[in-house]
């Protein structure tokens, strides 16, 4: 027995939701038989930034969970097998699925979160999250075989705080870098890539103790307050391409338990984009124990306009091809 193509569609419709880095949205699926496959889409690899694929296989493991956890609400289990072709190093996952004989209520309120989950780069308020809360985020990254680490001692949030504004300074003063970040950022209406002006805050010197990469011209009206969210590193013992498929899916999972919450959440990608940063934060975050992946801001949001305008996302049909027939991995 096997899902029909409209059941098929409409999991990788929310899929689409998952978030990528610079909205980049670098994956495509093969849709075969009995199974889908995962691949990366190297036409939307950041090459300033991104120049290992990284954050593009972290942003391809975000698509994979989405699309796992939509299938469970739609009734199939999802079996995936990762990274299943040695010869292919774009084809990132191949998903076989079963009929499930109930459906878990949880799975349908995470694919319900992710309809309205959103990259938030505006402050948060100075409001701590529980610890019951913060168990269940732990929960969620842990059970993707990922560590997370909340950095609840002010000296480490400061010293990370501090590593990435390094990051990003050093960033900025390469041209290539902001070149790539004006192809991909200040999107306008009909675009279906990048981050649009509406999703980037608009600049205000108020802004202090606020972690993030500077966009450029932005419209989102952001409030006079410091940040108050709470730093969060995933993390893996090794650094090979399954443990980026792995931290994408983790991040997905903490992401759409937080939306779930009604928790603000961005992900801060600069941590592995400069050695001497990930070095920093894997010596005084992790106390040298395992690999930084990504650090993720959570905490409960303004309360303007919450959630937020979607990014933009590719039509569907520009991600799918009937495979092995046709070639999905490349544009």
């Amino acid at each position: 027995m096997k899902p029909d193509r409209e059941t098929v569609r409409a999991a990788l419709d929310i899929a689409r939701r998952a978030p990528s880095v610079h909205n980049t949205q670098p994956w495509r699926w093969g849709v075969a038989d009995h199974s889908v496959h995962l691949f990366a889409d190297r036409s939307r690899q950041l090459a300033v930034i991104d120049h290992d694929g990284r954050e593009l296989a972290i942003s391809c493991g975000a698509a994979l969970h989405h699309a796992r956890i939509a299938f469970r609400a739609l009734g199939w289990r999802p079996t995936v097998h990762r990274l299943p072709n040695p010869a292919d190093r774009d084809h990132l996952a191949a998903i076989e699925l079963a009929p499930l004989s109930r459906i878990d209520r949880h799975v349908l309120s995470l694919v319900e979160a992710s309809a309205t989950r959103r990259t938030d780069r505006r402050p948060f308020l100075p409001a701590t999250l529980s610890l019951p809360l913060l168990d269940q985020l732990m929960g969620a990254v842990r059970a993707e075989q990922v560590a997370i680490t909340p950095l609840l001692d002010p000296a480490r949030h400061r010293e990370t705080m501090v590593a990435l504004a390094h990051a990003d300074s050093v960033e900025r003063a390469n041209p290539m870098y902001q070149a790539e970040i004006a192809e991909w950022s200040g999107a306008r209406i009909g675009a279906v890539r990048g981050v649009p002006a509406r999703n980037i805050p608009a600049a205000t010197r108020f802004r202090r103790g606020m972690p993030g990469r500077g966009f450029g011209f932005g419209e989102l009206a952001s409030p006079p307050i410091d940040d108050g969210a709470l730093l969060c590193v995933l993390a893996t013992p090794t650094d090979a391409a399954l443990d980026w498929l792995r931290v994408g899916e983790a991040l997905s999972a903490f992401v759409l338990a937080a939306a779930r919450a009604g928790l603000a959440t961005c992900p801060l990608s600069q941590v592995t984009e400069k050695p001497l940063v990930r070095d920093v934060i894997r010596l005084s975050a992790l106390d040298n124990a395992g690999q930084p992946q990504i650090v993720v801001r959570v905490g409960w949001p303004v309360t303007a306009e919450f959630p937020g305008a979607a990014a933009p996302r590719r039509p569907l049909d520009d991600i799918l091809a009937d495979w092995p027939t046709e070639r999905p991995g490349r544009s």
